[in-house]
């Protein structure tokens, strides 16, 4: 336990004052490298654990195909989805978030979603979620975020305690909770569950139209999860279940499929919709942007060698293609910068060589040496500009861009409307059987918690979403509750 007049500080010492909020430029704008204590804690958490992922460590990946079924070019340059028919290569990579290599497939724990298309304009990643929020919306909170998922560093046990006591402290998440302990929170294999690209990005046209959307992918199997006893009970006897299934599902030839959906929001409306449609804890209306299909995705080819296809691909969403570019979703920003890093530190300054991570186009680049070095296109002109009629860039690859204004600052960017949708999901869209398994699985998880301050500042939040909904769980842990001091 740190001493009462302790503070936080970076590893040279000096005091944080802000943990929680990202330097952006205004309110809405990006987020700024000048941000060092960000860039601190992201790239010393990258490097946390050696040689695997420091999350999403355990994971199934195979090979397929993407085809547009829906010409997309007014609202896209990106070259795989203009020219309805077109087919793309890609792989996919499905995986558990908070546990091992080894850990089970049936865990309660979000489901990695990530996407590499080997475009003709190099490779484009999404990299998602089966469900389609997050627990938090600024990537300073992600490194504390999983370091309450994994291990504890004195017991070396998972600990509720520490889940529910930074979940309790961060009220962005309930929406997130409220998901993952409700009925999809453990999906049946990965060919039952949704795919979600889970931030907002925007597309661009030809003519520089800009549009912001958000991906959805939904199986053609048809979403199917697990309770938690058949979970239970699956992992004791198969913890691979999911992996297994995938592998054989292809090996005799029922291939998997989804579906991809956009939504698609416009330029200026985005700005100026109900709520910010930046903050990856909400989700935004069908009903005031419904869905569009752009195309299919069918993984029809295992990997031949586990470790060079799945354990060494790497995904990105800074692995972006014209005609696509980053929102100013803060969780995003951080993404950009972290996700690739990681991969640098855990499979090395080449990984992008990798036959997995390789585009399918030429490379031209002056990125040179490094461990597992296998570049030869840069010959003697390893620089630019040069004299020599080297590479160049290619003007029309510029990014279009927004418009950014504001005081640089720890800006608290998103509003607090932390329980509107939580509370429309537990009272409108749930069911009363849905309703009562929610409030089970909570239960067997907050119970184990011996901090009744933690246990009320959580049903609170319950409360708060929807009074049934903190009732039930304070009944269901047995905790005394005075619901009529919660304003």
């Amino acid at each position: 336990m740190t001493q009462e007049n302790e503070h936080l500080t970076t590893a040279q010492g000096a005091p944080v004052g802000d943990n929680q909020h990202s330097v952006t430029a205004g309110e809405d704008g990006p987020v700024l490298i000048q941000d060092y204590q960000l860039i601190e804690k992201l790239a010393h958490f990258a490097r946390e654990r050696v040689p695997e992922r420091v999350v999403h460590a355990k994971g199934a990946g195979a090979f397929g195909t993407f085809k547009l079924t829906h010409d997309m070019s007014a609202y896209t340059k990106a070259d795989m989805f203009n020219g309805e028919g077109k087919e793309t290569e890609m792989f996919a990579r499905f995986s558990t978030v908070a546990g091992e290599s080894g850990a089970s497939d049936t865990a309660r724990d979000p489901r990695g979603f990530a996407l590499k298309f080997y475009t003709n304009d190099g490779n484009y990643d999404i990299v998602g979620l089966d469900l389609p929020v997050f627990f938090i919306r600024d990537a300073k909170k992600f490194p504390d975020f999983i370091h309450t998922q994994k291990r504890d560093p004195k017991t070396h046990l998972h600990s509720d305690r520490a889940k529910w006591d930074f979940w309790s402290h961060s009220p962005e998440s309930l929406h997130m909770v409220t998901m993952l302990f409700g009925d999809r929170g453990i999906p049946a294999t990965y060919r039952n569950m949704n795919g979600f690209g889970n931030h907002t990005f925007m597309w661009v046209n030809e003519a520089g139209e800009r549009s912001w959307i958000k991906y959805h992918f939904k199986p053609k199997a048809g979403v199917k999860s697990l309770t938690a006893d058949v979970a239970t009970k699956l992992d004791g006897e198969n913890p691979d279940s999911a992996t297994q299934d995938l592998e054989e599902a292809i090996k005799k030839g029922d291939y998997p499929e989804w579906t991809m959906y956009v939504q698609i929001i416009p330029f200026e409306e985005g700005w100026n919709y109900k709520q910010n449609i930046f903050d990856v804890t909400r989700t935004v209306s069908h009903k005031d942007y419904p869905l569009h299909e752009v195309g299919t995705m069918t993984l029809n080819r295992n990997p031949e060698n586990y470790f060079t296809d799945v354990e060494e691909a790497g995904f990105s969403p800074a692995n972006l293609v014209p005609g696509i570019e980053a929102s100013p979703d803060k969780m995003l920003q951080g993404r950009l910068f972290s996700y690739a890093d990681a991969q640098r530190y855990r499979v090395g300054a080449n990984a992008n060589q990798i036959p997995v991570n390789a585009p399918k186009v030429p490379v031209h680049d002056h990125q040179v040496d490094g461990v597992m070095g296998l570049n030869k296109n840069t010959g003697d002109i390893n620089y630019e500009p040069n004299s020599f009629d080297g590479i160049k860039e290619e003007p029309a690859a510029k990014e279009t861009g927004y418009d950014v204004e504001g005081r640089i600052g720890n800006h608290v960017t998103y509003d607090d409307g932390f329980y509107t949708q939580p509370g429309v999901l537990y009272r409108d869209i749930m069911s009363e059987d849905e309703r009562e398994r929610l409030v089970s699985n909570i239960a067997a998880s907050l119970g184990n918690v011996d901090d009744k301050d933690i246990q009320k500042r959580e049903v609170t939040q319950f409360y708060k979403a929807d009074p049934d909904y903190g009732k039930r769980v304070a009944k269901a842990i047995d905790l005394d509750m005075d619901f009529d001091a919660i304003d």
